[in-house]
């Protein structure tokens, strides 16, 4: 049993101490939490209780939740579509009533109030309504990532204690061979829920497991949602990348998925009835809380189960797309599609990018082809984006190279971040907005996460200091506007010297025959670490090791240049990060190049 999800009474007390005393407090007094619980000072008085007249009820008062942008939508927008997959269509009073069916199925397979329900599943429509029936359920939704093998999958659902498991009928395998593996630590499995497209897909199949639509439709309309008691109550689970470590359980709230939907509509300008296209993966941080957000704004989704560049051009012209949203792979891939799987642009299509610094030349391209590009930043850890490259008219003038160079900045925190600051780990001063001392961007406010799920250690160090420390490096730059310059980890230390791997990797990304690249640190008996670069080079182009080290010698600081060079397709996440861990440890195996 989760006990931390379904004690509403310990969570409703943890948020009033919090408000009052500041996360600081708990930063500086490490038992404070065990102290507090029994000391009395959750029944101080609120100051507004000394203003007379003044009442906090119903008519005034309900815990912000995102369940809420499904049910307005439902009224607002009832007869606009909301979702398109395929020939498969919906208005938004038809997925409001399969949200609150599904909703009302899930408890009659014994889902209460804090119970966590998985999901394994591409961008296809009950990914999208289970973001809602689930919350609606009174549940915590759990997104697991679609490229993750058999013996994670068990993993993240043996420590998410997830009660039920929606898994696609292409990832069943995977999900059967997790279960087995999952059986086998004498843990109960959860109950598993097939999405399927056709009947052809679920033949074969043994017969325990409900069926998507089957299960669905045995749910009641008239279903009373269960509401969180807190803003604090837990509304999903999203397991990190693991791009540099084991997944962690980042708690989202109820709060801080509403703060945060609104605040990235925000950011990416999409206004009443957009049509939006889900190239960004449902499962990462809740499609960067936009699955929510396209109810708020009664806007369309178009739903694709694989991302392709065809797929994009051709969901663009049909359906007159008008957002969309991607990591810089996503861009590379547009930018270098084939000409026979371009369309020309019907209008100008809003992209908001983030997850990995895009490349000046990836957002100068995407440009010339008609797309408007917005630069978030942002982790799992922030719900997603947090900052943003609020473009300055005074930008317009700039040669196009240099307005590039400005887009691919992280920019300032959105409105619903309290703050956001380049720090020295050590000190936790403000480092000097000069556009060179190089700390750790940290975090504060409403939409950082509640905490890591079973890892109070984690979360202390995360919490440390009463910021978030991100471990990413950046710098502020005179006019405030941040840039990241690398993960902490991935910084290369040679001869004494600091080298920016995003630096370099941005020097390759202009050479003409490179696709993408990667630089991570390679040992050294003189000089303690070398850049290595791995890169891919473009189809029907060629290049030698020597010239991309020429190249960069040209480009860069002759000890900045990659000393080594691997020609290779390079590892990723479902969400297009790098996984340079994985790159790092093939560094590491060549040893010393002197």
């Amino acid at each position: 049993m989760n006990h931390f999800f379904k004690n509403p009474h310990w969570t409703r007390r943890l948020t009033y101490t919090f408000n009052r005393l500041g996360s600081s407090y708990f930063t500086q007094n490490p038992r404070a939490l065990t102290r507090s619980a029994g000391a009395g000072d959750f029944d101080q008085p609120e100051s507004w209780k000394s203003m007379e007249g003044v009442v906090q009820c119903s008519a005034n008062h309900a815990p912000l939740s995102p369940i809420s942008f499904l049910e307005r939508a439902a009224k607002v927008y009832r007869d606009r579509t909301s979702l398109v997959y395929g020939s498969l269509k919906y208005t938004w009073s038809e997925t409001h009533l399969r949200c609150l069916k599904l909703a009302s199925a899930l408890t009659h397979l014994g889902i209460s109030s804090g119970d966590v329900v998985a999901t394994f599943a591409p961008n296809v429509p009950a990914m999208y309504e289970l973001h809602f029936a689930v919350p609606m359920a009174g549940a915590v939704l759990c997104t697991l990532n679609t490229r993750h093998d058999s013996n994670m999958v068990s993993n993240l659902l043996q420590h998410s204690e997830a009660k039920i498991l929606f898994v696609d009928y292409q990832l069943l395998d995977i999900a059967s061979k997790a279960l087995a593996l999952l059986e086998q630590t004498k843990r109960k499995s959860p109950v598993l829920v097939l999405i399927s497209e056709a009947d052809d897909s679920i033949n074969g199949l043994h017969s325990n497991f409900y069926e998507y639509e089957s299960l669905l439709g045995s749910g009641h309309e008239g279903f009373k949602v269960r509401r969180p008691t807190s803003e604090w109550d837990p509304v999903s689970v999203n397991y990190t990348s693991g791009t540099t470590s084991r997944p962690k359980g980042v708690v989202y709230n109820h709060r801080g998925a509403y703060l945060n939907t609104l605040s990235t509509l925000f950011l990416h300008g999409i206004g009443a009835m957009p049509v939006y296209l889900w190239t960004v993966p449902l499962f990462h941080c809740n499609g960067w809380c936009l699955t929510w957000g396209i109810a708020a704004q009664g806007g369309t989704n178009i739903c694709l189960r694989k991302v392709t560049p065809k797929g994009i051009f051709d969901s663009i012209s049909q359906h007159k797309v008008t957002h969309m949203g991607g990591a810089p792979t996503v861009l590379n891939m547009i930018v270098n599609a084939p000409v026979s799987d371009q369309k020309p642009l019907p209008h100008k299509v809003e992209v908001m990018t983030g997850g990995a610094p895009p490349p000046p030349q990836i957002l100068f391209k995407m440009e010339e082809l008609g797309f408007g590009v917005s630069h978030l930043y942002g982790l799992t850890e922030t719900y997603g984006p947090g900052t943003s490259c609020i473009w300055k008219p005074e930008w317009d003038s700039l040669p196009p190279v240099e307005r590039s160079k400005m887009k691919s900045r992280q920019g300032m925190h959105h409105v619903g971040l309290e703050d956001v600051d380049i720090k020295d780990p050590v000190t936790m001063e403000s480092v000097p907005a000069d556009g060179k001392t190089i700390g750790e961007i940290m975090f504060r406010g409403n939409t950082v996460m509640s905490g890591y799920f079973k890892d109070s250690k984690a979360t202390k160090e995360a919490f440390e200091g009463g910021w978030f420390r991100s471990g990413d490096l950046a710098v502020k730059h005179p006019d405030g506007y941040i840039e990241v310059k690398d993960r902490l980890k991935d910084i290369i230390i040679s001869g004494g010297e600091n080298i920016s791997t995003i630096e370099v990797e941005t020097i390759l990304y202009s050479h003409p025959a490179i696709l993408e690249a990667a630089v991570v640190a390679r040992p050294d008996n003189h000089w303690g670490q070398t850049p290595c670069a791995f890169v891919k080079l473009k189809e029907g182009f060629d290049a030698s090791a020597e010239d991309i080290i020429k190249f960069c010698r040209d480009h860069l600081p002759h000890y900045m240049a990659p000393k080594t060079v691997i020609f290779e397709d390079l590892p990723r996440t479902a969400t297009g990060k790098l996984q340079k861990f994985i790159l790092r440890e093939k560094a590491k195996a060549m040893g010393s190049l002197c």
